[in-house]
């Protein structure tokens, strides 16, 4: 399957998660994909998530619920590693549907909520940092 071309910065659909039009950074130094939540709490074999983020009215406190979840020791860019909870969900870009591993973290002021690391991009992409929206512009015109 060829690999299609993205820019530095798109939009999303997790419709599993009931998340539309999401800001996404393509961040091709993180080897793992994150999703930055607000609130992380396990209880009950769950682990319940509060999303936050003043550009995203339907992502404003809503709150998600996983049954599927693991941790993952992630190294960030200053060299310390932090064990987080990571969730499986999916992500639809260029109309298409992928499975997608998040971890997640708590980071405020974030201007993009969902960092694409390589491990989701490999074999799928091609980044072109000269670009953006992309995929966005591509589901705009199929709405037309």
């Amino acid at each position: 399957m060829p690999k299609k071309t993205i820019g530095r910065i798109d939009k999303a659909d997790f419709s599993t998660l009931d998340l539309f039009d999401i800001d996404i950074k393509i961040d091709t130094g993180a080897y793992t994909s994150s999703m930055h939540c607000h609130k992380v709490v396990e209880e009950d074999h769950l682990l319940k998530c509060l999303f936050f983020d003043k550009e995203h009215p339907n992502y404003n406190k809503k709150i998600i619920v996983f049954k599927n979840y693991s941790t993952a020791k992630v190294k960030s860019s200053n060299g310390m590693v932090q064990n987080r909870y990571m969730v499986k969900t999916s992500i639809i870009l260029f109309d298409k549907k992928y499975k997608i591993n998040l971890t997640l973290s708590t980071r405020d002021e974030m201007k993009y909520p969902i960092l694409i690391g390589r491990k989701f991009l490999s074999k799928k992409f091609i980044v072109d940092v000269s670009l953006k929206n992309l995929s966005y512009q591509q589901k705009l015109s199929n709405q037309e």
